[in-house]
């Protein structure tokens, strides 16, 4: 066998490099951009909602004494033309 056969080009370990560069570079920009979703939307979102006092889950309800049931906003007689109306 010849030496050529046996170890990898040149141009073959830049290449296996810069993959292993790349694979650490994706991480980090995955960790970047994960981090500016909560601190751009969810955090300030979830702050506001918190400060508000808001019932987002209607929650306050289901510590009322009876039922959680709340009835549906349904018209005495389905007919055709609701129910190909999804929303």
């Amino acid at each position: 066998m010849n030496a050529a056969a046996r170890s990898p080009s040149f141009a073959r370990r830049l290449y296996e490099g810069w993959l292993t560069v790349a694979a650490c570079f994706g991480e980090v920009q995955t960790l970047v951009v994960v981090f500016l979703v909560y601190a751009i939307a969810i955090g300030p979102m979830a702050t506001v909602a918190a400060l508000a006092r808001r019932d987002l889950l209607h929650k306050r309800e289901l510590r009322a004494p009876g039922s959680a049931w709340s009835d549906a906003d349904t018209e005495t007689r389905p007919d055709l033309e609701r129910a190909k109306r999804l929303f």
